[in-house]
């Protein structure tokens, strides 16, 4: 684990006001959200979004956190996701970003994930 990455990661609803503090910001979701401009964010990544099946899952079907938590580390083993990952994670040594989605509870919502797949990669 890198010091530097766990420092330069930060962590936001895409809702909230943009700061300077933000750094370069991410948005990681698997649909974009309604009623934010493009240029609201630095970059967008559907890679590192769980799947459609495990978002249906979570918001619909009831599943449970723990579950949801496995499904989407899972889901993260995947080439696309931690090539995505990795990228993050290099950028990260250097600059702050903030991963980004539209999950009001950052305690239950798949950035607070990826903040630690990032670090971890770092």
């Amino acid at each position: 684990m890198s010091t530097a990455v766990a420092n330069n990661i930060r962590l936001k609803r895409v809702y909230d006001a943009a700061s300077p503090d933000d750094g370069y910001r991410v948005l990681s979701m698997r649909y974009w959200p309604r009623g934010v401009a493009k240029t609201a964010v630095d970059e967008y990544t559907a890679k590192t979004a769980p799947s459609k099946e495990l978002l249906h899952a979570f918001r619909n079907e009831g599943i449970a956190w723990e579950p949801y938590v496995a499904a989407y580390l899972s889901e993260m083993e995947g080439d696309e996701a931690l090539w995505e990952i990795a990228r993050l994670a290099e950028l990260a040594k250097s600059r702050t970003i903030t991963l980004m989605c539209a999950c009001v509870d950052e305690g239950r919502c798949h950035r607070s994930l990826l903040r630690q797949l990032v670090i971890a990669a770092g």
